[in-house]
This record gives C-alpha cells, structure tokens and sequence, in this order.
C-alpha cells in the first residue's frame, strides 16, 4: 500500500515530529552528508517557466527530443509509491509536479530521497513530460538536498484565527499561502508603475534625512533616539516634506521620494508606526495641478493592475475613473444641511454645532467648526473618488491662503471608500506668515503639553527667506493604494513585516 505524505504536516508544536527531524539531521551528519554545505545549484528555469515551455515546444518535439530542466526549490508534498515517487517543488514563480524514480536517480539517492521531509529545499535536474493524467511533470534524473528543514510546515495557517501568526512569521505564511506572495508582487509594480510615471513627467527621485535634529511641532509624535558622537536627541521623521522643499528652493524644479514615514501612534486596521510615503513638489503650480496629476495617476495604476478603472474593494465597487470635486463648504452644505457663510460670527457656527450634536471646543472657530461638521457628517458618505478642497487655515499650517478668502487655504485631500488617500497644498512660500504659522502650532503644543520637545524649524523659515517659487505639492500614502489595489481588508495584510507586539 502507496505511503503518502501530504503537504499539511503537523503542527509546529508537535514535540514528536521535532525530534524525528533532528534524528534525520544527525543520521544525516554521521554517514558524511551535511544538508547544509552546498552553495551553489545551477537553476536553469522555474516552475511556471517550465510548464510554459513545454506547453509551446510539445506538438514540435522530435521522438526522443527532450526539454531538460534544472530547478530549485521547496518539497511541498510526496507520495512514496515503492521504486517511484510523485512529489510537488514550490518555487518562486509556484509549484510542478516530480517523478522520482529509483531506477533514474540510483538506489541509494532514491533511499535517501524516501527520509526527507515537506519542507526540504532540494535541487531537481530532469526532463519535462506530461504524465497520463495530463500534469506536466520533471522525470528527476538527478535530485540533491540543499537545505534540511527542521520545522514542519504547520497544517492550518489561514483565515481569521491565525492572522496574528501569519503576520509575525510571514516567511511561513508565503510558503502556504501563495495569493499572499501575488499582494506583494503587484506592491512592488504599482511602486514601479509609479516611479515610471513621475520620471515620465520629469520629476528626479531623491533622498531625504530619516534621522532629524529637531521635533517639528506637527501634531504627530515622534520616534526618539540619542546620537552618540553628537551626545544629542534625535528624532525619527514623521514626515519628508521640509527638506523636500527646500530642494525646490535650491532650484530643482520637480522632486519626489518614495519614504518610509515613522510615527510613535496607535496601530489599526490603517495605521502601522512605520509606513511607507510618496510626496512629490513641482515649482510653478498649484493644488489644481495637483488634483490632474493624482486622477491621471490613478487612473493609470487601476488598468495597469487591476485592468479596468472600476475595482471592487470590500465588495464594494469603486470607479477610479471618476472623480467629484467638492469645497469643504459644499460638501458640509450637501451631507450636514448647513451652511458656513450663513455664520456671521464663531459664536453662531458654535451654535450651529450644538443643535446639530457636533462637538467642538469652547473656543472653536468657524474654521474649527467646519472641520468638525465634515469629520461627523461628510466623510463617511465619500465611497467614490472625491476631492475635498480649500480647508480653513486653521488645520493648514503649510497651506497657502486663498487670494479672494483668507479664511481658506488652496489644500485638498481625497478620498476613497470613506478613507482619506492623500493630500495636497498649494504651498505656504511666505517666510513670514509661515513663521507665524510654526510659532502658533508650537505654542499650542506647548500649552497642551508643558513637557514637548517641538520646536519651530527656522532653517526651513530661512530657506523660504531666499524664495520659493510658487509651488504644488502632494503626498500621499503607498500602505492604503496597495490596499485598495488589491483588496487587502487590512494595512498589515500590505506589509511583509507588520509592528507586532512581541509574544511572551
């Protein structure tokens, strides 16, 4: 009667199947072979590639013509039939199908290949044919053990209950669970596809400090560490767009980086302490030129990856081929029923605030007040793709007011299935209201928190004092585009590495 093996082995917690591992790594040891001393393996092609291959050369080869391979990989299961075997190889493109015969690989490689483990990583050298039931399969001449596993695949790695393990051993969840590995490919194309396009545009990709003397007075909190040789504080970036900007002072026209973003906050389902940010400036526009670039891009990205503008995220249907432009005001006046130019003073958006249920500090603004409303009344309504623009001064620190209304500045954000995606300025190029601007944001901070290291960023405040031409600038998160790209429920299930509490 066949052995078989399967590719769900026991639990990892299994005391048994540990200890037989062990004894075949030291059975292994004793007779001369040490699974671990091979360095190199010539792989000629991969899985899929092979398959591929065959699939066209088929009805064309000569009898007696042959396609041989040379491949690499894991063994992800077997079925040990006396003098021949069946077995699967997992490589990087995905799985084929071995015949492992004794009489073709020798009967001391064939007694060998019976004791390893799903989970070894073997070298496989033969000839592609298509066996009786119709699987295209590697006829093994040769097969090697490069690298011993000493722990079993575990049985149940999916769904709900082990999310937690899949994210803290993602090397394992890879292994079992290939759409996982198809997420993380298409981040890496939709960061390529972006790249390309704002080279295309003639934007230069460069780097910024991570690592940064002061803490900004943005109401972000920062990572602290200490420098040594300098014997100074120093804090990890919640942001890039300073420096960036200074590079538009310094006369390079378009810049952007792609940067990974670090902010001591809480962890959700879209939020993670580090993430990965683009921002990108371009001299001589505004936040309208900003709002053209952001559809064009996406527009881009969901045919490029998805193949169509109207994606389907959570089950909902999303046309990222269609965008609405609302000003904060309109959107206010269209989901709450109320509106900001009927207030002819704080005091009655205050009221306005306490009849429709919306809280808002004793001291609120009419800005202030309008923000609350959008926050309780607008954004949750936002499921297609919509820009919400000129935001009250009072949360744009970094905006420039609107010329025909103070009270406003040219600022968007843009949101997708009730989620703000990114956002954008016309860029604050007044030295000297944004140096009032920084001082009230870290006077604020300071009165709300007597122990904050924040500080005003006065090199920034002298580089705007040599001139900054008028400029359009956006940033905006990679974590939640490749979410809704490929419709991930969480910002983890986007991150090979995700911040996990560590275990006991």
């Amino acid at each position: 009667m066949a052995n078989q093996e399967n590719t769900n082995q026991n639990n990892v917690n299994s005391t048994s199947e540990l200890a037989v591992r062990r004894e075949k790594l030291n059975s292994l040891y004793e007779s001369g072979n040490n699974p671990f001393e091979i360095t190199k393996y010539d792989v000629t092609t991969e899985s899929l590639s092979a398959i591929k291959l065959f699939e066209e050369r088929e009805e064309t080869l000569a009898e007696g013509e042959e396609i041989k391979v040379r491949l690499g990989g894991r063994l992800v299961s077997r079925r040990i039939m006396g003098k021949a075997s069946f077995a699967h190889l997992l490589d990087g493109e995905g799985k084929i199908q071995l015949y492992v015969a004794r009489d073709s690989v020798g009967e001391d490689v064939y007694a060998g290949f019976k004791k390893w483990d799903v989970g070894d990583i073997i070298g496989v050298e033969g000839s592609l044919f298509r066996t009786r039931t119709g699987e295209i399969s590697v006829h093994a001449t040769s097969i090697t053990l490069l690298a011993k596993s000493l722990l079993p695949l575990p049985e149940k790695f999916h769904g709900l209950t082990n999310l937690e393990q899949r994210y803290r051993q993602r090397y394992v969840d890879l292994i079992v669970n290939p759409e996982v590995k198809d997420t993380f490919v298409k981040r890496s194309k939709i960061l390529t596809l972006i790249r390309e396009y704002l080279d295309s545009k003639g934007f230069l990709e460069v780097d910024t400090p991570i690592l940064l003397p002061i803490e900004i007075g943005a109401s972000a909190r920062p990572f602290v560490t200490h420098h040594n040789t300098l014997d100074i504080p120093m804090y990890l970036r919640i942001e890039t767009e300073l420096y960036l900007k200074r590079l538009i002072v310094g006369g390079m026209n378009k810049v952007y980086e792609v940067g990974r973003i670090f902010r001591n906050e809480g962890m959700d389902q879209k939020h993670n302490p580090e993430f990965t940010s683009i921002e990108l400036y371009q001299a001589y526009t505004d936040y309208y030129g900003m709002m053209d670039l952001v559809e064009e891009l996406y527009k881009m990205l969901a045919k490029e990856v998805c193949g169509d503008t109207k994606i389907t995220y959570q089950g909902t249907e999303i046309d990222l081929g269609k965008w609405e432009r609302l000003t904060m005001v309109e959107a206010v006046k269209k989901y709450a029923g109320v509106d900001y130019y009927e207030w002819k003073s704080d005091e009655e958006a205050r009221a306005a605030a306490k009849e429709k249920h919306v809280e808002v500090p004793e001291d609120a603004t009419k800005g202030t007040v309008l923000v609350e409303f959008f926050d309780a009344y607008v954004e949750d309504k936002l499921i297609q793709p919509t820009f919400i623009y000129d935001y009250p001064v009072e949360n744009s620190p970094l905006a420039k007011r609107k010329p025909t209304e103070p009270a406003f500045t040219e600022r968007f954000e843009y949101f997708i299935n009730c989620t703000e995606y990114g956002n954008a300025f016309s860029e604050l190029n007044d030295p000297i209201d944004q140096r009032a601007r920084f001082e009230s944001q870290v006077a604020k901070k300071r009165a709300e928190d007597p122990n904050t290291t924040a500080e005003v960023d006065y090199d920034y405040i002298t580089a705007l004092e040599y001139g900054m031409p008028p400029t359009g600038g956006l940033g905006f998160g990679v974590d939640r585009l490749v979410m809704l790209l490929t419709d991930s429920a969480s910002i983890r299930d986007v991150l090979l590495f995700p911040t996990m509490k560590p275990e006991a």
